[in-house]
């Protein structure tokens, strides 16, 4: 007995309807990434593996997936190495290779390698799938597509307040409703310092970033385990809890961390970021979320995340600021800033307030009913022309029952039927059918491309 077929957990295929409707995001998100002046570029699927570990911290490090070495992969692993079972350490051995687990490491990387071919400020867009290690759930797959926007070689805010109108112009087109949240790494660390744990600002980041999931209780059980004593938890209790509007957050956190200078730097981005966005008519509501971190470790300043206001599925865009990343891999003090748009979570979000256009249902306007062969060849000469004019149309591709290519026709969702038969060849007309309403129409060839053109 043949064993059923099945893809791995995580992953998805995709109908031809999911599909259309997955390019009109693309397409939709990319028509304002060239608005802005952003070129696409593209990099390979997998990345050598110590291109992308230790980039993402001990979390992401872990999600990565990694490519067996071709041929006898443990041929060169002592016994006693692979007896001793430490998964880190033997992965390294018999992996050299690793699926990207985002686009921004990959793109750091290339800017490096190619860095003599770029004109700085570089701004470019990357729309590719990505792969994570994760535990598969409701928003959350091991294979999604990012659709990542960057800007490197500048440290001027105007970038952040740059990515945050593009961001508001494509949910703007989708018309999804979405609450933008602030924050800065550099906050984070003057956080960290005023309460006497600068070493632990990555366990501080990890944990606080959880806080809407989990909840401020667990969060603060969480960093207890990780070493930060009653005296630190105290002093972040009311940075944690702290409310009211961005400008009295934010002079209450001047005062709060009146002795960082680290901390005040952030406070001062920050501040900037929202005179220039007061200038702006942008939709989107925007605030100051200080419990905002997105636990990865190459975030140097602005931290940005974006959620759907009318349905709960997490992040649905995100990114930040990152000053150190290309010195990584050689190439020193050359800031960028990015977000990145989660194609999937989109589509789910858009779905679920049913926002898709209608005419991402099908695929043709028009389909020609068969009704045999002296028919075929009048239609051909028709089909050609409709097409010509930009139509998508199609011809059933046999003589089949009436019935039949009509089910074919409703199945499809195409949203007009062309009847020709005897009587038509004779009048050298054709009778156009709306498959919504039951009307029909005699027309001629010409009549009938700019009835469909009005449409």
């Amino acid at each position: 007995m043949a064993v059923k077929p099945s893809i791995p957990k995580g992953t998805r295929d995709f109908n031809p309807i999911e599909t259309v409707r997955r390019n009109y995001i693309f397409d939709t998100i990319k028509k304002v990434f060239y608005l802005f002046g952003y070129l696409p570029i593209e990099t390979p699927a997998m990345e050598n593996l110590e291109t992308l570990m230790g980039k993402y911290g001990e979390e992401g490090d872990r999600l990565i997936f990694k490519i067996l070495n071709s041929g006898n992969f443990l041929a060169k692993v002592p016994d006693e190495e692979i007896e001793k079972r430490n998964v880190v350490s033997l992965s390294n051995k018999i992996s050299e290779k690793a699926l990207r687990y985002d686009l921004t490491v990959p793109f750091a990387r290339y800017v490096v390698q190619h860095r003599n071919e770029i004109t700085f400020p570089f701004k470019r867009f990357q729309i590719q799938p990505v792969w994570r290690a994760d535990r598969p759930q409701k928003g959350r797959y091991r294979e999604f597509f990012q659709c990542d926007v960057d800007v490197i070689g500048s440290n001027a805010l105007l970038n952040e307040v740059e990515l945050l109108q593009i961001a508001d112009e494509i949910f703007g087109r989708f018309g999804i409703n979405i609450i933008i949240k602030l924050n800065n790494r550099k906050i984070l660390a003057g956080i960290a310092e005023l309460i006497g744990n600068e070493d632990k600002i990555t366990h501080l980041t990890v944990a606080i970033d959880k806080m809407e999931k989990i909840g401020y209780e667990k969060v603060i059980s969480e960093l207890n385990e990780k070493g930060f004593d009653e005296t630190a938890l105290r002093k972040l209790e009311p940075i944690l809890k702290l409310k009211g509007t961005n400008s009295e957050k934010i002079n209450k956190l001047e005062e709060i961390l009146s002795s960082s200078e680290t901390g005040l730097k952030g406070i001062s981005e920050t501040k900037k970021i929202f005179e220039y966005l007061s200038s702006l008519k942008l939709n989107s509501k925007i605030e100051l979320d200080l419990t905002l971190a997105r636990g990865l470790n190459y975030y140097t300043g602005a931290i940005i995340e974006i959620k759907s206001a009318d349905f709960e599925i997490g992040s649905i865009c995100g990114g930040g600021r990152y000053d150190d990343l290309t010195g990584i891999f050689g190439l020193k003090d050359v800031s960028g800033v990015g977000i990145s748009f989660g194609a999937d979570r989109i589509y789910d979000v858009l779905n679920h307030l049913e926002k898709f256009p209608h005419d991402t249902e099908t695929s043709s306007k028009i389909m020609i009913v068969n009704f045999g062969e002296k028919e075929e060849k009048y239609c051909l000469s028709l089909i050609e022309n409709i097409r010509k004019a930009g139509i998508p149309s199609e011809l059933y591709p046999s003589s089949a029952k009436l019935k039949k290519q009509m089910i074919y026709a409703n199945n499809k969702k195409i949203p007009y039927v062309i009847l020709i038969g005897e009587e038509e060849i004779k009048s050298n007309t054709v009778t156009l059918k709306n498959m919504n309403t039951g009307e029909q129409q005699k027309l001629s060839e010409k009549e009938l491309i700019k009835t469909l053109n009005n449409m």
